[in-house]
């Protein structure tokens, strides 16, 4: 493919993009086949002469479109969104296009300034304080990871050697391995299993908190278990809060969390993956008070702010704590400019070496958008939650789990867990609407996300009322 049909074809496949999002309410949201079902459509082995884009494309409705989830389908209301924009798209085709490695500044200086720009407006779009952001002589920063899961483990790696460090200064006998078989982190029992992961992954004892009847973690409790943990010979050194877990939306009680972990030498790390988005919007912002007191902050623009993944964004109070973690300068590596006040180099920071112009898409759709745009689109989906919210209250055979504080709503048909499953088996084989199940108290419970951007008002509406049909069809084979 030479430049004159790289233009021609990305035309088309531009409009193939566009009429794909357009009309993609015409697609079953969930698709309706077996494991295993691409292998027999495809060759067993690749081509040795070149295919034309033509039979390309058709294979792609032939082959991958029947085994495509919808996420971004206004009738997708699983997990949590995955961002998709325009803006977004054309930077992501510049950062291909332009195809730098960003391991360094001199491996592209583009690539690792805009970066650094890009997570300071993004910081103060949320108005998080003056440490976290970069300028030009702070010590803090923002650096763009992959996931919340590769966030909550450069966070947990960082506390781990830090710790270790601590302790050897006054200790010096004591061995490395040692002190790691005496470190204990903690996180909610309602976190995300990725923070369990971090834990395995570092090598580290995780205790998971208890929560109250928000789903929250109280001060009160982690005070508790550290006192009773340190009385053990146990070394307290990680705590991973949550605003917004993935079940319910809950949010920890970080401004009681923060001064404990201050106090007790715990690095404190936030994960809002999902919530941290609506902070932009002042009447949410509150939620995260108590921010101050953490050591780092990681929320995904790819869930909810109209950023296509991969992009998890990261601050920490202190860089030199998660630089001096994982720092190795082979010489074909090392440039003039690195020890620059200006200058960081973001493979410092991350688990990988290599990494993408990640945030030519963040400057597209913030300057596409503008902070005004970014604030509807927010607001918008916690209205339609809303929206959903009224219609279950108002029918007597369901019941809300938890408080509906953004864009999620949990709920569940009055009765038992196995007839709540059966409605959900129901749902999914209709490839109607898609949902996913949490746990709540032990109940099997139905969460309604409103995930995709082109979600409006009728098909809230829609994805209710084929809700009730499928519950009126189940209630009628179970009276049976």
């Amino acid at each position: 493919m030479d430049a004159a049909e790289f233009r021609r074809r990305g035309k088309e496949m531009v409009d193939y993009m566009a009429d794909y999002l357009e009309k993609i309410e015409q697609r079953p949201v969930y698709p309706d086949l077996e494991p295993g079902y691409l292998r027999s459509l495809i060759p067993s082995e690749a081509p040795l002469e070149p295919e034309t884009y033509e039979d390309i494309i058709k294979d792609v409705e032939r082959v991958i479109m029947p085994g495509i989830t919808h996420w971004q389908s206004p009738n997708f209301f699983a997990y949590f969104p995955a961002s998709c924009s325009y803006p977004a798209m054309l930077g992501d085709m510049l950062s291909g296009a332009i195809g730098c490695i960003g391991f360094s500044w001199a491996a592209s200086p583009a690539c690792t300034e805009l970066e650094t720009v890009m997570l300071d407006w993004l910081g103060k779009m949320l108005k998080l304080p003056e440490c976290f952001i970069a300028g030009t002589d702070g010590h803090g920063g923002g650096v763009i990871q992959s996931t919340a899961s590769e966030a909550t483990l450069m966070a947990l790696l960082a506390a781990r050697c830090k710790a270790i460090r601590r302790v050897k200064a006054t200790n010096p006998k004591k061995s490395e391995a040692e002190i790691l078989s005496k470190l204990v982190a903690y996180t909610s029992e309602q976190a995300h299993s990725s923070v369990e992961r971090a834990a395995l992954i570092g090598g580290v004892m995780m205790r998971k908190v208890p929560t109250d009847k928000s789903y929250a973690v109280a001060g009160d409790v982690l005070k508790k278990m550290v006192e009773e943990d340190k009385a053990a010979g146990l070394i307290p050194f990680y705590f991973c809060a949550t605003l917004g877990t993935t079940p319910s939306c809950a949010f920890d009680h970080i401004t009681e969390l923060g001064p404990i972990c201050n106090e007790e030498n715990i690095w404190m790390h936030i994960d809002a993956a999902y919530a941290g988005s609506a902070f932009i919007c002042p009447e949410f912002r509150p939620l995260l008070n108590g921010v101050e007191f953490a050591d780092s902050f990681n929320f995904n623009p790819h869930k909810w702010l109209l950023i296509n993944f991969d992009c998890s964004a990261m601050w920490v109070k202190k860089r030199t704590d998660i630089i001096g973690a994982f720092k190795v300068e082979p010489l074909y590596l090392k440039h003039e400019n690195q020890e620059s006040g200006l200058v960081t180099d973001y493979r410092h920071w991350q688990i990988p070496l290599g990494r993408r112009f990640r945030s030519l898409k963040m400057w597209f759709v913030f300057r596409m958008y503008g902070l005004n745009g970014l604030q509807a689109h927010v607001r918008k989906h916690v209205a339609l939650a809303k929206e959903f919210e009224s219609l279950v209250r108002a029918d007597k055979r369901f019941e809300i789990c938890a408080e509906v504080i953004m864009g999620l709503v949990c709920f569940r048909l009055k009765g038992s867990n196995e007839l709540n499953q059966n409605l959900l088996k129901k749902i999914t084989e209709s490839h109607e609407i898609h949902l996913v199940p949490c746990q709540l108290s032990g109940n099997f419970v139905l969460r309604f996300a409103i995930c995709a951007s082109s979600t409006e008002s009728r098909h809230i509406q829609q994805a209710w009322r084929h809700i009730t049909q499928l519950t009126f069809e189940l209630l009628q084979e179970t009276s049976h």
